[in-house]
């Protein structure tokens, strides 16, 4: 170009995304879902919230073990030995020994022959279905799936249908009416509702059919486990910041997946590796998961539970009110009390599902639990039903 020629005036769009934004953020305001976080000041389940002592019924910190002494003791060690963080991903320098030594231990945790980590739970799903997904594959997933998992489909850039949740005949027709390699993929225990997959006639579908099962264990700490099959190929997916109270992600399977993964998930090659402290800390969590003291948590866990919920198969329970304002009256009511349990409403849940999340720890004393159940009693909320006195459903 010319240097002697002149630009036409530049159009003024000083602006235009900050007015864009402010204009979204009125109406998420509007439909009375705005979102910030909190500063919850805590070791465990106890802490203070908004200048008030409360007790939390909102983590997934399931068995209390981010902050059990070992844990914390594994973590200032790797970082006095390695510091602070891994520097790179690990294929370009980023491995430590605690890497690759919790890596062995996973494995040997889920009986698969392999495991990875990444950097997150949500990662090691984008990952999963990128790679094992793709243009020609056909993948199922369960329509209550998280959204890490809806993600990865949707970036996968597979043919995905939705199947009924935990319905095995609608994805046995999608099954028999398909072609071509197939992914099934589900939660072994979903979110928002703390219910379980059938994960044994999932099993048998995907055996029948050649399918490769992915199987997202992020919250079965008290199970269910994934079964053996001839002829049937899975992927375990996991998150060291639930039941191993850390940060961070894994996938184990059979030795030949794992590595393709470690070659061609991009959310494994291209980020930078867990640091040495989420790293030390998941392994002497899992060790403590894997001994009598781990069995003792689990079982502490599960008396909660049934003090709560009877019978319950795992620590979500939800309490559905309906309305999006009941369940937050209901979470503000129960604050008054000393106790955090959060409101969950839609995006997150369908509309007219909107609940309270209860989330019970092995860390929850007996007392704590008292509190939790005399304010439950006091303002009429209950388990397994939809409706309370809070709002009208």
């Amino acid at each position: 170009m010319d240097r002697g020629t002149q630009l036409e005036d530049p159009v003024d769009v000083s602006g235009r995304w900050t007015t864009w934004a402010r204009d979204e953020a009125c109406a998420i305001r509007a439909a009375g879902r705005w979102r910030a976080p909190r500063s919850f000041d805590a070791r465990g389940p106890g802490g203070v919230l908004d200048g008030r002592d409360v007790v939390s019924f909102a983590s997934n910190d399931y068995l209390g073990l981010a902050a059990h002494p070992q844990v914390i003791e594994a973590a200032i060690h790797a970082t006095r030995r390695w510091g602070t963080g891994s520097t790179a991903s690990r294929l370009i320098v980023g491995s430590r020994p605690c890497h690759a030594e919790l890596e062995v231990e996973l494995a040997e945790w889920k009986h698969c022959a392999q495991a990875v980590l990444f950097s997150t739970g949500y990662a090691a799903n984008l990952g999963v279905l990128g790679v094992f997904g793709g243009p020609g594959v056909n993948v199922f997933s369960d329509e209550l799936n998280h959204a890490s998992i809806v993600d990865g489909c949707r970036l996968s850039r597979s043919s995905v249908q939705v199947y009924r949740h935990n319905d095995m005949g609608h994805l046995g027709e999608l099954l028999d009416a398909t072609a071509g390699r197939t992914v099934v993929v589900t939660d072994s225990v979903f979110s928002m509702d703390g219910d379980l997959a059938p994960v044994g006639e999932l099993a048998g579908l995907c055996a029948r059919h050649g399918a490769l099962l992915v199987v997202d264990e992020a919250h079965a700490v008290l199970g269910p486990d994934v079964p053996v099959l001839d002829g049937l190929d899975v992927l375990r997916v996991g998150t060291l910041s639930k039941t191993l109270g850390s940060l961070g992600g894994w996938v184990a399977g059979p030795a030949d997946l794992v590595q393709l993964l470690v070659n061609r998930a991009r959310s494994y090659i291209f980020t930078t590796a867990p640091s040495p402290a989420d790293t030390a800390a998941a392994l002497a969590a899992l060790r403590i998961v894997r001994s009598d003291d781990g069995r003792a948590l689990s079982a502490r866990l599960r008396a909660s539970i049934e003090r709560i919920a009877p019978g319950h198969p795992s620590p979500i329970v939800p309490i559905v009110l309906g309305a999006e304002q009941a369940a937050l009256d209901a979470a503000a009511a129960l604050g008054a009390f000393g106790v955090l349990v959060p409101a969950i409403r839609p995006p997150t849940v369908p509309a007219g599902t909107s609940r309270l999340r209860i989330a019970l720890s092995a860390g929850h004393s007996d007392e704590m639990v008292d509190r939790l159940l005399a304010a439950l009693a006091a303002l009429g909320l209950r388990h397994g039903e939809v409706g309370s006195r809070m709002g009208d459903g």
